[in-house]
């Protein structure tokens, strides 16, 4: 198990409630965090519409996660 803090923005934050949560987690990959979170959260985005960064870096589904890392979440942006 990892310690990890992720950080939610526009509507993931809405949903969540808040802008951080600290978490536990047996996730091994980004991908299977973002699974944990939308379970818990009813997150409605897929994850292939989303965004990830990890330590302020973009980063793939499949990185891997390191104890105290900081996963940035974010959701798909509509415009014009």
């Amino acid at each position: 198990m990892i310690g990890v803090t992720a950080r939610y923005f526009a509507v993931f934050r809405e949903q969540v409630g808040q802008d951080t949560e600290t978490l536990s987690t047996d996730a091994a990959t980004a991908g299977e965090l973002f699974a944990e979170i939308a379970t818990r959260h009813g997150f409605a985005d897929s994850m292939a519409r989303c965004k990830i960064a990890i330590n302020d870096e973009l980063a793939g589904w499949e990185e891997e996660l390191t104890d105290g890392d900081v996963i940035l979440f974010f959701p798909p942006v509509a415009g014009g």
